[in-house]
């Protein structure tokens, strides 16, 4: 068996390739309309993802629909290099760290879709450090 990607539903393309890959750091791998189906799958992975594996496949129905219950699908994580530093980055570009990495290893974020996003420190946990340290929860992830 081989793990190929989670799928999570979108609601505007392009809020998402803006979250997912402009400030979330993914990259576009393929993409695919279906005018029979009526949807767009686009796929995205992270600088370790392959071409069929490791990915994540974003589903935009072209007719309406609202979607809620983002918590309930459970969290997309993903490993950085230097948690604050991403946390930083994220920061700056106006995304909200529901779960501050007060440990050195661990930030929750949502998307624009209020998908929880799991962010963990590769390798063992940054020394503890303000101001995340003292940073509270933000909502829910």
């Amino acid at each position: 068996m081989k793990y190929l990607h989670t799928m999570v539903r979108v609601e505007d393309i392009d809020k998402s390739l803006d979250f997912y890959c402009n400030k979330l750091g993914l990259k576009e791998i393929r993409r695919r309309d279906s005018e029979k189906g009526r949807f767009t799958l686009i796929f995205l992975g992270a600088e370790n993802s392959s071409e069929n594996s490791g990915l994540l496949e974003l589903t935009y129905n072209w007719d309406s629909e609202k979607y809620t219950g983002g918590r309930n699908f459970g969290h997309l994580a993903y490993s950085v290099k230097n948690i604050y530093e991403t946390c930083e980055k994220l920061m700056a570009n106006d995304v909200v760290i529901n779960r501050p990495p007060r440990d050195g290893h661990m930030a929750f974020i949502r998307s624009p879709d209020g998908i929880s996003i799991e962010i963990i420190q590769e390798g063992d946990a940054l020394e503890i450090k303000e101001p995340w340290k003292s940073m509270e929860n933000i909502g829910t992830w």
